[in-house]
Protein backbone atom coordinates (compact mmCIF):
# COMPACT_ATOMS: atom_id res chain seq x y z
CA UNK A 1 0.00 0.00 0.00
CA UNK A 2 1.61 3.50 -0.99
CA UNK A 3 0.09 6.07 0.88
CA UNK A 4 2.78 8.88 0.62
CA UNK A 5 1.46 10.99 -1.53
CA UNK A 6 -2.22 11.09 -0.69
CA UNK A 7 0.04 12.72 2.72
CA UNK A 8 2.00 15.01 0.71
CA UNK A 9 -0.98 16.59 -0.90
CA UNK A 10 -2.04 18.76 2.13
CA UNK A 11 1.79 19.62 3.36
CA UNK A 12 2.56 21.12 -0.43
CA UNK A 13 -0.97 22.78 0.09
CA UNK A 14 -0.01 24.53 3.18
CA UNK A 15 3.68 25.29 2.20
CA UNK A 16 2.12 27.00 -0.58
CA UNK A 17 -0.40 29.20 1.32
CA UNK A 18 2.74 30.06 3.87
CA UNK A 19 4.43 30.99 0.74
CA UNK A 20 1.79 33.38 -0.33
CA UNK A 21 1.33 34.92 3.09
CA UNK A 22 4.91 35.56 3.26
CA UNK A 23 5.11 37.10 -0.11
CA UNK A 24 1.95 39.22 0.47
CA UNK A 25 3.88 40.78 3.59
CA UNK A 26 7.07 41.55 2.00
CA UNK A 27 4.46 43.30 -0.50
CA UNK A 28 2.93 45.41 2.31
CA UNK A 29 6.12 46.66 3.86
CA UNK A 30 5.41 43.51 6.58
CA UNK A 31 2.16 44.38 7.66
CA UNK A 32 -0.44 41.72 7.93
CA UNK A 33 -4.40 42.27 8.40
CA UNK A 34 -3.97 41.41 12.02
CA UNK A 35 -1.73 44.03 12.64
CA UNK A 36 -2.13 47.06 10.20
CA UNK A 37 -0.07 50.04 9.32
CA UNK A 38 0.29 52.54 12.20
CA UNK A 39 -1.62 55.80 11.15
CA UNK A 40 1.29 58.64 10.72
CA UNK A 41 1.49 60.73 13.71
CA UNK A 42 -0.30 64.41 13.01
CA UNK A 43 1.15 67.76 14.67
CA UNK A 44 -0.68 68.76 17.92
CA UNK A 45 -2.64 71.11 17.82
CA UNK A 46 -1.91 74.07 19.57
CA UNK A 47 -3.84 75.42 22.42
CA UNK A 48 -5.17 78.41 20.69
CA UNK A 49 -6.90 76.35 17.88
CA UNK A 50 -8.75 74.11 20.83
CA UNK A 51 -9.35 77.27 22.97
CA UNK A 52 -10.39 81.18 22.25
CA UNK A 53 -7.84 83.35 23.68
CA UNK A 54 -8.78 84.51 26.77
CA UNK A 55 -7.72 87.80 26.27
CA UNK A 56 -10.07 90.56 27.75
CA UNK A 57 -11.62 93.15 25.68
CA UNK A 58 -9.86 96.76 25.77
CA UNK A 59 -11.00 100.03 25.92
CA UNK A 60 -10.39 102.39 23.21
CA UNK A 61 -8.60 105.31 24.29
CA UNK A 62 -11.83 107.24 23.46
CA UNK A 63 -13.82 105.05 25.42
CA UNK A 64 -11.28 105.33 28.20
CA UNK A 65 -10.93 108.84 28.66
CA UNK A 66 -15.08 109.16 28.42
CA UNK A 67 -14.76 106.73 31.62
CA UNK A 68 -12.42 109.23 33.95
CA UNK A 69 -13.70 111.39 36.50
CA UNK A 70 -13.15 115.44 36.09
CA UNK A 71 -13.13 117.98 38.41
CA UNK A 72 -17.26 118.82 38.06
CA UNK A 73 -17.76 115.38 40.14
CA UNK A 74 -16.07 116.68 42.97
CA UNK A 75 -17.04 120.23 43.43
CA UNK A 76 -16.01 123.55 43.05
CA UNK A 77 -12.88 123.71 45.03
CA UNK A 78 -10.87 121.37 42.63
CA UNK A 79 -9.35 121.76 39.36
CA UNK A 80 -7.19 120.11 36.52
CA UNK A 81 -3.69 119.60 38.47
CA UNK A 82 -1.32 122.65 37.75
CA UNK A 83 1.84 119.52 38.22
CA UNK A 84 2.76 117.00 40.77
CA UNK A 85 3.09 117.73 44.59
CA UNK A 86 5.93 118.36 46.43
CA UNK A 87 5.43 115.42 48.97
CA UNK A 88 5.48 113.07 45.95
CA UNK A 89 9.06 112.70 45.94
CA UNK A 90 10.08 113.96 49.69
CA UNK A 91 7.72 111.37 51.52
CA UNK A 92 6.48 108.94 49.15
CA UNK A 93 10.02 108.01 46.97
CA UNK A 94 11.03 105.62 50.17
CA UNK A 95 11.59 101.59 50.80
CA UNK A 96 10.85 99.51 53.52
CA UNK A 97 11.83 96.20 54.59
CA UNK A 98 8.80 93.58 54.23
CA UNK A 99 8.09 93.42 50.53
CA UNK A 100 4.23 93.74 50.68
CA UNK A 101 5.39 97.51 52.72
CA UNK A 102 8.09 97.80 50.07
CA UNK A 103 5.43 97.45 47.40
CA UNK A 104 2.99 99.42 48.60
CA UNK A 105 5.41 102.31 48.60
CA UNK A 106 6.19 101.86 45.00
CA UNK A 107 2.66 101.69 44.08
CA UNK A 108 2.11 104.87 46.35
CA UNK A 109 4.85 107.13 44.33
CA UNK A 110 4.46 105.45 40.68
CA UNK A 111 0.75 104.80 40.86
CA UNK A 112 1.19 101.66 39.14
CA UNK A 113 -1.31 99.00 41.17
CA UNK A 114 -2.16 96.81 38.36
CA UNK A 115 1.00 96.38 37.07
CA UNK A 116 0.09 97.56 33.33
CA UNK A 117 0.00 100.59 31.32
CA UNK A 118 -2.95 102.83 31.99
CA UNK A 119 -5.64 103.28 29.18
CA UNK A 120 -6.41 107.11 30.61
CA UNK A 121 -5.55 109.01 33.06
CA UNK A 122 -6.41 112.16 35.12
CA UNK A 123 -4.75 114.60 38.02
CA UNK A 124 -6.87 116.91 39.49
CA UNK A 125 -6.10 119.43 42.63
CA UNK A 126 -8.15 121.00 45.40
CA UNK A 127 -7.62 124.53 45.50
CA UNK A 128 -8.92 124.74 49.09
CA UNK A 129 -7.85 122.11 50.95
CA UNK A 130 -4.44 121.40 49.09
CA UNK A 131 -5.12 117.60 47.68
CA UNK A 132 -4.36 115.96 44.63
CA UNK A 133 -5.78 113.17 43.12
CA UNK A 134 -4.54 111.35 40.36
CA UNK A 135 -7.15 108.50 38.06
CA UNK A 136 -6.16 106.18 36.08
CA UNK A 137 -8.55 103.75 34.25
CA UNK A 138 -6.62 100.44 33.31
CA UNK A 139 -7.87 96.97 31.31
CA UNK A 140 -7.01 93.70 32.26
CA UNK A 141 -8.15 89.73 33.24
CA UNK A 142 -10.39 90.26 36.04
CA UNK A 143 -8.71 87.30 37.44
CA UNK A 144 -5.26 89.21 37.71
CA UNK A 145 -7.26 92.19 38.89
CA UNK A 146 -8.98 90.30 41.69
CA UNK A 147 -5.19 89.31 42.92
CA UNK A 148 -4.27 92.55 43.10
CA UNK A 149 -7.48 93.64 44.87
CA UNK A 150 -6.78 91.12 47.20
CA UNK A 151 -3.09 92.00 47.99
CA UNK A 152 -4.67 95.60 48.68
CA UNK A 153 -7.40 94.47 51.10
CA UNK A 154 -5.12 92.42 52.72
CA UNK A 155 -2.29 95.51 53.65
CA UNK A 156 -3.67 96.49 56.79
CA UNK A 157 -2.93 93.19 58.67
CA UNK A 158 0.57 92.81 56.51
CA UNK A 159 1.65 96.24 56.88
CA UNK A 160 -0.61 98.01 59.50
CA UNK A 161 2.50 99.60 61.37
CA UNK A 162 5.95 99.91 59.45
CA UNK A 163 8.84 101.92 58.54
CA UNK A 164 9.76 103.48 55.36
CA UNK A 165 13.41 104.64 54.84
CA UNK A 166 14.30 107.59 52.28
CA UNK A 167 17.54 107.07 50.10
CA UNK A 168 18.86 110.63 51.80
CA UNK A 169 16.59 111.26 54.52
CA UNK A 170 14.90 110.38 57.30
CA UNK A 171 12.80 107.04 58.23
CA UNK A 172 9.62 107.48 59.05
CA UNK A 173 6.23 106.16 60.93
CA UNK A 174 3.83 104.62 58.43
CA UNK A 175 0.25 103.15 59.11
CA UNK A 176 -2.05 101.75 56.96
CA UNK A 177 -6.25 100.82 57.40
CA UNK A 178 -9.24 99.70 55.79
CA UNK A 179 -10.97 102.59 53.68
CA UNK A 180 -14.48 101.83 53.50
CA UNK A 181 -15.81 102.19 50.31
CA UNK A 182 -19.34 102.53 48.31
CA UNK A 183 -20.93 99.50 46.78
CA UNK A 184 -19.40 100.57 43.62
CA UNK A 185 -18.56 97.88 40.39
CA UNK A 186 -17.68 93.97 40.75
CA UNK A 187 -15.00 94.17 43.63
CA UNK A 188 -13.32 96.86 45.28
CA UNK A 189 -10.95 97.60 48.09
CA UNK A 190 -9.12 101.07 49.62
CA UNK A 191 -6.64 101.70 52.36
CA UNK A 192 -5.53 104.90 54.19
CA UNK A 193 -1.92 105.14 54.31
CA UNK A 194 -0.65 107.53 56.82
CA UNK A 195 3.11 109.05 56.62
CA UNK A 196 4.46 111.20 59.68
CA UNK A 197 6.48 113.92 57.68
CA UNK A 198 8.11 115.24 60.61
CA UNK A 199 6.72 118.09 60.90
CA UNK A 200 3.43 117.45 59.27
CA UNK A 201 1.59 114.28 58.32
CA UNK A 202 0.80 113.30 54.90
CA UNK A 203 -2.40 110.84 54.07
CA UNK A 204 -2.49 109.15 50.95
CA UNK A 205 -6.38 107.49 50.20
CA UNK A 206 -5.43 104.15 47.72
CA UNK A 207 -8.35 102.51 46.36
CA UNK A 208 -9.32 100.32 43.29
CA UNK A 209 -13.10 99.58 41.72
CA UNK A 210 -13.26 96.33 39.38
CA UNK A 211 -16.16 96.45 36.14
CA UNK A 212 -15.68 93.37 34.36
CA UNK A 213 -12.08 93.46 32.76
CA UNK A 214 -11.79 96.68 33.39
CA UNK A 215 -10.90 98.63 36.68
CA UNK A 216 -10.33 102.83 38.27
CA UNK A 217 -7.92 103.27 40.19
CA UNK A 218 -6.69 106.13 42.35
CA UNK A 219 -4.91 108.05 44.90
CA UNK A 220 -5.81 111.16 46.98
CA UNK A 221 -2.51 112.79 49.09
CA UNK A 222 -3.38 115.73 50.94
CA UNK A 223 -1.03 117.25 54.21
CA UNK A 224 -4.18 118.17 55.56
CA UNK A 225 -7.43 116.77 57.81
CA UNK A 226 -8.57 113.90 55.11
CA UNK A 227 -11.91 113.83 53.70
CA UNK A 228 -13.82 110.99 52.81
CA UNK A 229 -16.00 112.21 50.38
CA UNK A 230 -13.54 112.62 47.49
CA UNK A 231 -12.61 108.94 47.66
CA UNK A 232 -15.95 107.92 48.20
CA UNK A 233 -17.36 109.98 45.45
CA UNK A 234 -14.47 109.12 42.69
CA UNK A 235 -14.65 105.25 43.27
CA UNK A 236 -18.82 105.77 42.72
CA UNK A 237 -18.74 107.89 40.09
CA UNK A 238 -15.83 106.19 38.25
CA UNK A 239 -17.41 102.74 38.34
CA UNK A 240 -21.01 104.33 37.46
CA UNK A 241 -19.27 105.74 34.63
CA UNK A 242 -16.91 102.99 33.94
CA UNK A 243 -20.02 100.35 33.42
CA UNK A 244 -22.09 102.76 30.94
CA UNK A 245 -18.98 103.11 28.87
CA UNK A 246 -18.51 99.45 28.63
CA UNK A 247 -22.23 98.97 27.94
CA UNK A 248 -21.86 101.53 25.09
CA UNK A 249 -19.13 99.88 23.72
CA UNK A 250 -21.11 96.34 23.47
CA UNK A 251 -24.12 98.16 21.67
CA UNK A 252 -21.78 99.48 19.15
CA UNK A 253 -19.51 96.52 18.64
Amino acid sequence: MQHAPAARAPLAALLSAVLALTAAACAGGGRTAEHPATPAPTAPRSPAALTPAAVPPVLTEGQARAALITEADLGEAWEPTRGAATWRDEVLKATAERPDCRRLLDVLYTEDLFGTAPRATAALDDTDGGAQLHYRVTSHRAADLDRTLAWLGALPDTCGHFTSRAAHGPTRDVRVTAMPLPEAGEARQGVRVTLNAGESVLTVDLAAVRVGDDAASLTIGTLTEPSDDPTWTASETGARRLAEVRRQGRVQV
